[in-house]
């Protein structure tokens, strides 16, 4: 059977551009006992993949040079060999950037049965779901009394941060960077939303949104915010550091906040997490942000790209801001 497939065909320096990727073709054989063809119905792009794509150590291994990419899916089992998996069935892995695929049934995951599109268990019901969840319940220990700053505040996983707080009866600030995302993240119920792009000065800026002093700074940005975040942190503050977006793309060693020092001062704590290590408690964050979505307490917003061929335009358009919410690719 003949497939298509996204290749890395070269690694980016800076903001990766088109020539970085290559559509390829590939056939796949006759599936054997045991197995499954799968066909991808959505993919997701997302910020990490960029890390990914530079040969170095890290969290998880870098993707090679000639080799289709991957990343979340959601697909349909077309032909199955395999009884856990029986066709039609609807499946998420990590088989993403490609437009078939045989598997064994390891890293495959049936959706449940659900009102909620399929896709969503790529966003508001996935990953970015459980990120935000996880960094706000488990690393930052969130209370209803926080006054929270949340960075790339309308983005897959800010955008769901963000309500979860004023769920929770925190006072929330956002960042975002035009004004149709301050628009958006306004009705989402953001108490104070901040255009970055429009400040020359993030931390005076972020003084006046929040004055009381900030007790929770959920970290997706890095750099300028960072250093703003730690002015204005409040005595006890907790940082839950998700991600660092400014960074991703720097061709050489960015410098660090000048005022590191607010972390004796301030008695601050700072703790980076990566949500795979976390994924025991996905059961408990599905019952409970089904709950919320089923009582409609959350919303979420998708920027869709159509086609295989559109996955690169995608997620280069995750650092040109080009997203609100959760970036997707309509397979």
């Amino acid at each position: 059977m003949n497939i298509q497939e996204i290749q890395l065909a070269s690694r980016p320096t800076g903001i990766p551009s088109a020539e970085n990727f290559a559509l390829a073709q590939n056939t796949l054989p006759e599936i054997q006992d045991g197995e499954v063809l799968v066909k991808n119905l959505w993919m997701s792009v997302d910020p990490y993949m960029r890390g990914r794509m530079m040969d170095r150590a890290s969290y998880i291994a870098p993707f090679q040079i000639g080799e289709a990419l991957e990343g979340g899916a959601i697909g349909e089992v077309i032909e199955s060999k395999n009884t856990e998996f029986p066709a039609g069935t609807k499946v998420n892995s990590m088989q993403g950037w490609r437009s078939h695929y045989i598997s064994n049934g390891n890293g495959l995951t049936a959706l449940p049965v659900t009102p909620l599109p399929d896709q969503s268990f790529l966003g508001i019901m996935g990953m970015p779901g459980m990120t935000a969840w996880t960094g706000l319940f488990r690393i930052a220990n969130l209370k209803p009394t926080d006054t929270v700053f949340i960075s790339a505040a309308s983005g897959a996983v800010g955008s769901v941060a963000c309500q979860i707080a004023k769920m929770h009866g925190c006072t929330v600030v956002g960042s975002t960077g035009s004004d149709d995302k301050v628009a958006l993240l306004k009705s989402l119920g953001v108490d104070v939303v901040i255009n970055y792009k429009k400040e020359s000065n993030l931390t005076e800026a972020l003084a006046k949104a929040a004055p009381q002093g900030i007790d929770v700074y959920f970290e997706n940005v890095g750099g300028e915010h960072l250093e703003a975040a730690l002015a204005n942190m409040s005595d006890y503050g907790r940082i839950a550091v998700c991600g660092m977006i400014s960074q991703y793309n720097a061709t050489e060693p960015q410098p660090g906040p000048t005022n590191l020092a607010m972390l004796i001062i301030k008695k601050l704590k700072v703790e980076g997490f990566i949500v795979f290590d976390h994924w025991a408690h996905y059961g408990e964050f599905a019952q409970q942000m089904g709950q919320w979505i089923a009582e409609g307490k959350i919303k979420w917003e998708e920027t869709v790209y159509e086609g295989l061929a559109e996955a690169p335009n995608a997620f280069i358009g995750l650092f040109e801001g080009k997203n609100k919410g959760k970036m997707l690719v309509k397979l």
